[in-house]
């Protein structure tokens, strides 16, 4: 037992003596854990003011991170040439002297993040030529200056996020030919850095978020033909997106949430062909119309999560052959019909919880035997709000007897039933009723005289209201002839016409209303949600415009008259500065007596006229 002490004994105390012969050999400074076998040095949260001394030369990975240093030197680390690593993140650092990389040529990755730079001067990471991933997020960087990245040709990940960032110089990004991910986010830029980012031809990942733009300019990211993903979220101002904001890209990935968007954007995305992945979660869609998506074949996923969808168009998805994941959780559907998916055979998940719907016949095909086979509804699993029966139970618990019993729908009836016959004044309003029920409550739309539809969404002069009543604000004179109202559900359809005669006022009395009526168009043309012409607007001439227009051509004529007669004036008092005289000579007429005789005698006589 004594030998096998004593053999122990030796043992751990050569191991001992092995390891500080090694720790010895490659030096360590005596707060840090080094590590032979990776050469790497951690001198992490240790509160150091300066760069400790003692690292080992041959050191690769270096871990600063976490202590009090506040400049860095070209002599800090010009001793460590075979630097691949190194983390400077959370300290106090302000100033980095010009140069102060230019030694580490083999330096694949350095961290500053979290630190209080305002400036990265042009030279203070030359260098680094073969520097890949470059972390500048969490300090105050204010501006980023011309050719201050040039020299990193190799860099593929830049981070500038969490900045103090109003400005980004045209040329900042100037150099970085391999950068493949940028950030950019919570920064008080205002605006789409468009020109700087027109020099990175190789990004493929762009991150911009919690930024205060509001406005998207036509072309906002042009030349970035290799842009696959594009992430926009939190632009808390963000409430439209014209139609050539995104034309150009290429995208496969595209994330705009979190903002303050009112409409679909169909028109900015019908230029996006190679578009697989689309996020437009928490915003303000309530609407989304008949083809926005027809154009978008390769799109697998789509996620609406919280975007406050009221309504779908029937055929809203038509063409989306490719979808499998569908999200519409946390909306205000009542429904979702098959219809707006037009072919689900292919849609593998469909997220519907968190939505106040209503279980009836609109919903038998998530039900019955008519739903796809590989159709599973996940995440929160939808419930019925209506009828009163099924409140609050969840659409995997219906089955038979209770969907042959309560889902169910119920074809519209318009009452009363019977033609109205309204006489109007020019000018006045008019509201036409249309009172409709039926499970569930029918949708309105009227058809005018002129063959336009109108629903509740047409804004103007003539419009639905929410009850189906049909208001004209001030009636014209062709606004006369048989209106008809449908009244449609997913059970059916009912109609029901009125009659309009609009009686004509006398052009003095016209006129009091004219000027007025124009305020109620939006437009010269109202159009119908898919873009047809509701009505061709011409505003009446009153007495006044016909008599101010009268005289303001009999001011023009006479006008042209009077400088007319100054012209003619003009040319003769220059004609009359050259004299003509003509000479004319004649004989006087013969007559009886003694005066003819003695004019006979006479002989000729002549005459000198001037010409004027």
């Amino acid at each position: 037992m004594q030998r096998l002490a004593l053999y122990c004994c030796h043992l751990l105390l050569g191991g001992a003596l092995a390891l500080l012969l090694a720790r010895s050999a490659l030096g360590c400074p005596a707060r840090c854990d080094c590590s032979p076998q990776t050469k790497s040095v951690s001198c992490h949260r240790k509160r150091l003011p300066t760069i400790p001394e003692g690292i080992p030369i041959e050191t690769r990975v270096l871990d600063l991170s976490k202590n009090k240093l506040r400049i860095i030197t070209p002599d800090n680390f010009s001793s460590f040439l075979h630097l691949e690593e190194l983390n400077l993140s959370d300290n106090l650092i302000s100033v980095v002297e010009p140069g102060a990389f230019r030694w580490q040529t083999c330096l694949r990755s350095l961290t500053l993040r979290s630190n209080l730079l305002t400036l990265v001067p042009p030279g203070v990471l030359s260098g680094l030529g073969n520097l890949t991933t470059l972390d500048l997020s969490h300090n105050r960087l204010v501006v980023l200056l011309d050719h201050g990245f040039q020299d990193l040709r190799q860099l593929t990940s830049l981070e500038v996020g969490d900045n103090e960032l109003v400005f980004i110089s045209q040329r900042a990004f100037n150099g970085l030919l391999g950068l493949r991910s940028l950030t950019l986010e919570r920064s008080n830029l205002t605006v789409v850095p468009t020109d700087a980012l027109t020099h990175l031809h190789n990004l493929v990942e762009l991150r911009m978020c919690h930024l205060s733009i509001g406005v998207f300019k036509p072309y906002s990211f042009k030349r970035l033909v290799r842009l696959r993903h594009l992430e926009i979220s939190h632009w808390q101002w963000l409430d439209t997106i014209p139609p050539l904001t995104l034309h150009g890209l290429n995208l496969t990935t595209l994330f705009i949430t979190h903002t303050n968007l009112s409409a679909f954007p169909g028109p900015a995305l019908r230029n996006l062909p190679y578009l697989t992945h689309l996020n437009l979660s928490y915003c303000r869609i309530q609407y989304i119309q008949y083809g926005e998506l027809g154009q978008l074949p390769r799109l697998q996923e789509l996620y609406l999560r919280g975007a406050q969808l009221a309504y779908i168009d029937p055929m809203a998805f038509l063409g989306l052959s490719a979808l499998r994941v569908l999200d519409m959780s946390q909306n205000q559907l009542d429904s979702l019909e098959k219809s707006v998916l037009g072919s689900p055979e292919n849609l593998r998940m469909l997220n519907l919880g968190s939505n106040p719907l209503v279980c009836d016949c609109r919903l038998l095909w998530l039900l019955n035997e008519q739903k796809p086979p590989l159709l599973q509804l996940g995440g929160v699993q939808p419930e019925c709000s209506a009828p009163e029966h099924l409140r609050g139970k969840p659409l995997r618990d219906l089955k038979e007897p209770l969907i042959s019993q309560y889902v169910t729908c119920t074809k519209p009836r318009i009452g009363p039933n019977t033609t109205q016959l309204l006489l109007a004044d020019e000018g006045q309003p008019v509201h036409l009723t249309c009172f409709s029920e039926g499970a569930p409550q029918p949708s309105v739309a009227w058809v005018t005289p002129h063959r336009r539809f109108v629903t509740a969404r047409n804004t103007g002069r003539v419009k639905v209201l929410a009850d189906g009543t049909l208001e004209i604000k001030m009636a014209e004179l062709h606004d006369s002839g048989v209106y008809l109202c449908i009244a449609s559900n997913a059970a059916g359809n009912a109609t029901l016409s009125a009659s309009l005669a609009v009686k004509s006022l006398g052009i003095s009395d016209r006129s009091l209303y004219t000027n007025r009526s124009s305020n109620y168009l939006t437009d010269s043309n109202s159009t119908w949600s898919n873009g047809t012409v509701l009505y061709n607007m011409t505003v009446p001439i009153d007495l006044k415009t016909i008599i101010i227009s009268t005289a303001m051509g009999c001011l023009s004529f006479l006008g042209v008259v009077i400088f007319c007669f100054l012209l003619l004036f003009a040319w003769s008092r220059g004609k009359g500065r050259h004299k003509s005289n003509f000479d004319i000579e004649y004989v006087p007429r013969k007559s009886n007596g003694a005066a003819a005789e003695a004019t006979e005698t006479s002989g000729p006589r002549r005459v000198n006229m001037k010409m004027i």
